[in-house]
């Protein structure tokens, strides 16, 4: 199994901009994605990516304001956040998919341990 470890969170303005990180131990042929778990709720779907980075796909409540990119060389996932809301306060996570696209989490088999990412008015 892969392991995987974000970083780039922080605590930021609303209007802010912050960078995610996911570095995986070995290379992943698979769609990965970026969830996001806030207190007293489930863990929900933000972006995912697919191995080559030519296909990607948003949660609407990101769309506009979120970029997701990998570097298969560096073995790393990001998550470029612009234009940052309170409501988009959370631990995200980073974690493998499979094959095709899919904003089920229960698709998706490997995890990291989450950053903070929090966002003040």
């Amino acid at each position: 199994q892969v392991q995987l470890v974000e970083s780039g969170g922080g605590l930021v303005q609303a209007g802010g901009s912050l960078k995610l990180s996911c570095a995986a131990s070995g290379r992943t042929f698979y769609y990965m994605g970026w969830f996001r778990q806030a207190p007293g709720k489930e863990r929900v779907f933000v972006a995912a990516i697919n191995w080559s980075g030519g296909t990607t796909y948003y949660a609407d409540s990101v769309k506009g304001r979120f970029t997701i990119a990998r570097d298969n060389s560096k073995n790393t996932m990001y998550l470029q956040m612009n234009g940052l809301k309170p409501e988009d306060t959370a631990v995200y996570l980073c974690a493998v998919g499979g094959r095709t696209y899919s904003s089920d989490s229960r698709n998706f088999g490997s995890w990291g341990q989450g950053t903070q990412v929090t966002v003040s008015s």
